[in-house]
């Protein structure tokens, strides 16, 4: 009889029992997904709120690339970029929900150039002398008078993002000093950015 038992335990309650962990640890992850975003998003929205504080900047936003669909007929993804965070100070537009789904090709100066050198820096759009790699419209657009552009990598060189640094009220020029902190900055919004993605 004990015999009977046991297997009917091991045959039967065994699986069962498996069948209901698995579920509950599949749905704990789910949930647990929410919360990560949630955490990472409070994480780097603090972060770039801070960054405009810091640096007197009117508008600070931070990109990522994404597969924003597919070619016809061939079904090959379409790289596209998108503002997922943005923070702007008094009397400064958001120009996050204009800048949604964007084709990476449209931008295709600037994302080349800021992928071979890791920064755009164009103090004044009015200046002749400094190349603008195709971004003076953009910012015509929106009344920016300063960018400062950063390239947002992984660890193993994949880029994943921009972060940009805007001034509206007045042109700046930042020192080679605070470009470095800059880019101290971005690389700390990089490794956050990577660990959110890689988990599952």
């Amino acid at each position: 009889m004990s015999e009977i038992v046991i297997a009917f335990i091991t045959g039967v309650i065994s699986p069962v029992t498996i069948i209901l962990l698995k579920n509950k640890l599949t749905k704990k992850k789910k949930s647990d997904m929410v919360t990560e975003t949630l955490k990472v998003s409070e994480l780097i929205t603090n972060k770039i709120e801070d960054i405009r504080d810091s640096y007197h900047a009117d508008r600070v936003w931070l990109t990522q690339f994404h597969n924003g669909g597919n070619f016809y007929p061939t079904g090959k993804s379409m790289a596209k970029f998108s503002i997922i965070y943005e923070s702007v100070g008094p009397h400064t537009n958001s120009i996050q929900m204009n800048l949604q789904n964007i084709p990476v090709n449209l931008f295709s100066k600037s994302i080349n150039y800021l992928y071979q050198n890791n920064i755009i820096a164009i103090p004044d759009y009015l200046d002749e002398t400094i190349a603008t790699y195709g971004l003076k419209y953009l910012a015509e657009e929106c009344k920016t008078k300063s960018t400062y552009q950063f390239a947002i990598k992984s660890l193993d060189g994949k880029f994943i993002g921009t972060l940009g640094v805007e001034f509206t009220k007045k042109k700046v020029h930042l020192s080679p000093e605070i470009i470095k902190e800059l880019h101290l900055e971005v690389s700390s919004l990089g490794g956050v950015l990577m660990s959110h993605l890689q988990q599952k």
